[in-house]
């Protein structure tokens, strides 16, 4: 709900498009809706890992890959398709400062996941930690940014103490499915129980999921009765 003080403020410095610089929407979403448009939805997908499905079928799909070995988590929602513009605001939080765009890509997927029926909402929220280098590199975690958001939205509490990073890894980007997995491997560790807990893991982008993965897998290992997947978006592999 936006308070009075929110209107009164927004009324002062209404919000501004950060792709195209035109006008927001109202009340603070830093994005036009003709910019919206431009972002591909993540539909058709597989429900399991996300990963992006040809055609156009509806209903709750698996691919085979999650068929014949299925991944740590339950359920995956990315909500758009990593393609321009969309991967414009993604490294802009991520490598250039851009926290606005965390507001922005924050909101869109706080509104796609409240309005997913087959996407059962869980107790937490817990954005992918980083190492401690990599914080001090950066000054913020994108994940955490995202996820204020999210939280906002929904009403589910934002936990960023339940997980660490215990050692540095190399970005995922450039890596082969198979190093993504070995790259992740022991990276993390719970600092608390979460017993019986439903839990979110949110990131920015998932590719192949193998951090993810290696999330839930520790989590579960915490006592967490379930781990879904949410993500901005799908980068495909």
């Amino acid at each position: 709900m936006v308070n009075g003080w929110s209107i009164f403020v927004h009324s002062l410095l209404p919000p501004s498009c950060v792709l195209c610089g035109g006008p927001g929407q109202p009340p603070d979403l830093d994005l036009c809706a003709a910019c919206e448009l431009d972002l591909l939805p993540n539909s058709p997908a597989c429900a399991r890992c996300g990963d992006p499905l040809a055609g156009n079928a509806g209903g709750t799909l698996v691919c085979g890959a999650c068929i014949r070995r299925k991944p740590h988590f339950h359920a995956t929602y990315c909500a758009f398709r990593y393609t321009y513009p969309l991967d414009r605001l993604v490294l802009g939080l991520k490598f250039h400062g851009a926290i606005a765009h965390g507001r922005v890509l924050g909101t869109l997927l706080g509104q796609r996941v409240s309005s997913q029926a087959l996407v059962a909402l869980p107790d937490l929220i817990v954005p992918t930690p980083l190492s401690d280098a990599r914080f001090r590199e950066r000054g913020y975690n994108q994940a955490t940014e995202l996820g204020r958001p999210v939280s906002r939205i929904l009403g589910i509490p934002l936990r960023t103490d339940l997980v660490v990073r215990q050692r540095h890894t190399r970005e995922q980007a450039a890596l082969t499915r198979k190093d993504r997995r070995k790259n992740v491997r022991g990276a993390f560790a719970a600092t608390a129980l979460v017993t019986d807990a439903s839990i979110a893991v949110l990131d920015d982008v998932v590719t192949t999921g193998s951090t993810a993965n290696e999330l839930a897998r520790v989590l579960l290992g915490a006592g967490a009765r379930e781990v879904q997947v949410w993500a901005v978006a799908h980068a495909g592999h």
